[in-house]
């Protein structure tokens, strides 16, 4: 996923994925992705604020979707904005 690579460089401060509620999202998406994000100082969680699982298997079991972001900051701003939406 290039998107992942566009937020680490800094040309995007937010990448949000949110797919169909029945798909599974597969490891292998996502952990380059989230290998180059948290190196370059971001943040990636599940939408839940989650940190996301590579060692159980092919899928990643997330909740609702992902949230990639160059800052904790926006990171945490994001998941609140997400928690009040589901109240």
């Amino acid at each position: 996923m290039a998107k992942y690579g566009v937020v680490a460089r800094g040309d995007a401060e937010l990448y949000l994925r949110f797919p169909p509620a029945a798909y599974r999202e597969k490891v292998w998406d996502h952990a380059a992705g989230y290998a180059v994000v948290v190196e370059a100082g971001g943040v990636m969680t599940d939408a839940g604020g989650n940190a996301l699982d590579f060692a159980s298997g092919r899928f990643l079991d997330v909740e609702k979707g992902i949230v990639a972001s160059a800052s904790p900051e926006l990171h945490a701003k994001v998941l609140a904005a997400l928690a009040a939406e589901d109240e």
